[in-house]
């Protein structure tokens, strides 16, 4: 379908933009500042914004900048999520004035920059396991540290204690005085949901345009947390399934339908084919949807309160999985064909208000749902965007705007 393609891209479409785009409107870029460069650095980082400007993508995701710890450390250089010092940077990555470098060209050149927040758990070799009383931690019958999952090289903080909520309120405070612009905020659920309502009430009190993204789909991240935007995990595995063979249109319109129905007006989607977890730990886009990539995120960037994400790599189609606690990077970044489309994605999100997130976006009507094939128009007055896609092979898909 890369002539059809080739034709909307042609066409004038929407309303134009401006450089700083509401959240909404917005794209999310995932940079995995390890793997992103092969100095791996904020500095090497820094060179390639113009590339990321061109692509047209508005809001930066860094992953966790923070120093990893040295105990239970899993390879050789550990988890980025397993971080010793909130209010510092992984020496590996450069220095604080080397983030700030980035941050301020980052800015100038039009994007929001956000980081993660690791709220959880901390190293379990932590600053605060060396200077706090024992019971800023989650602790066993004897006294040890508990960690979630396999993650043996954590430990959980306990929110139980008001200290463990102020400091890392202040740690967040930290970083928005920094100049970023918000927060990407990992295992969002599993952090108490009135520590999220006080912080993200209390920081927006200072910052209101604080953009506010939570790893989590529970409800109450928008209800009651006041989150912008949450992961859309069902989808991004009905996708899966349905490159796969095991679902189509009816698992995808049931989910259209019980997601609005979850989910206030105003929020944002967080939708993708791939990110840090899936990439590393279930495989590349292509390893899980195969030919049916392009036509899944095609759905991504223009089902109803989607906002969409490009993890490091996507623009380029690398089909490698990242090795995640070791150095692993991109030999060097090239335009081709994978640019263009996503180039075409971005540029058809940010001229088409119809395909806004939130309340602001178009209006979701069915046209057709035959013959494994999905129809819908994207509607606000004065835009309209007509998707087609085709949920099985060759996985066809056509979008025209009027």
């Amino acid at each position: 379908m890369a002539a059809v393609m080739a034709a909307v891209m042609a066409f004038s479409c929407g309303q134009g933009t401006e450089d700083r785009r509401p959240a909404g409107n917005s794209v999310v870029y995932e940079m995995n500042v390890r793997q992103y460069t092969p100095e791996g650095t904020f500095e090497a980082a820094q060179k390639q914004l113009p590339r990321l400007k061109e692509l047209g993508v508005d809001i930066l995701w860094l992953m966790p900048i923070h120093p990893i710890g040295v105990k239970e450390r899993k390879g050789t250089l550990g988890s980025y999520y397993a971080i010793s010092d909130y209010c510092a940077v992984n020496p590996e990555f450069g220095t604080m004035a080397d983030f700030e470098t980035f941050l301020a060209a980052a800015h100038k050149m039009g994007f929001r920059v956000i980081i993660d927040c690791v709220a959880n758990h901390t190293s379990p070799d932590a600053k605060w396991i060396n200077e706090c009383p024992a019971d800023w931690y989650v602790r066993d019958s004897l006294g040890n540290t508990v960690v979630n999952y396999d993650w043996t090289d954590i430990a959980e903080l306990n929110y139980d204690n008001p200290d463990v909520r102020t400091a890392m309120q202040a740690a967040m405070r930290f970083w928005m005085e920094k100049g970023v612009d918000g927060f990407r905020c990992d295992m969002a659920c599993e952090v108490p949901f009135d520590f999220w309502k006080e912080t993200i009430a209390m920081l927006r009190s200072e910052w209101p345009d604080m953009y506010m993204l939570a790893e989590g789909e529970d409800p109450r991240l928008h209800t009651v947390a006041g989150f912008d935007a949450s992961y859309a995990w069902e989808l991004h595995h009905i996708l899966n399934d349905i490159a796969q063979g095991r679902k189509n249109v009816p698992e995808l319109l049931e989910y259209i339908e019980k997601d609005a129905a979850a989910v206030p007006s105003d929020a944002l989607r967080l939708m993708f084919t791939s990110n840090h977890d899936e990439n590393s730990w279930a495989g590349t886009e292509f390893e899980r949807m195969g030919n049916a990539a392009k036509a899944m995120a095609v759905l991504t960037f223009t089902l109803p309160n989607g906002q969409p994400l490009i993890y490091t790599g996507q623009e380029m189609g690398w089909n490698k999985r990242f090795e995640f606690f070791e150095k692993d990077p991109i030999p060097a970044w090239k335009n081709n064909g994978y640019t263009d489309f996503y180039k075409w994605l971005v540029k058809l999100r940010h001229d088409n208000p119809a395909l806004a997130a939130g309340r602001d976006g178009g209006r979701f009507d069915l046209i057709s749902s035959e013959d494994s094939t999905i129809v819908f128009d994207r509607t606000v007055p004065g835009d309209t965007v007509t998707v087609k896609v085709q949920l099985r092979a060759p996985w066809e898909y056509e979008i025209t705007c009027r």
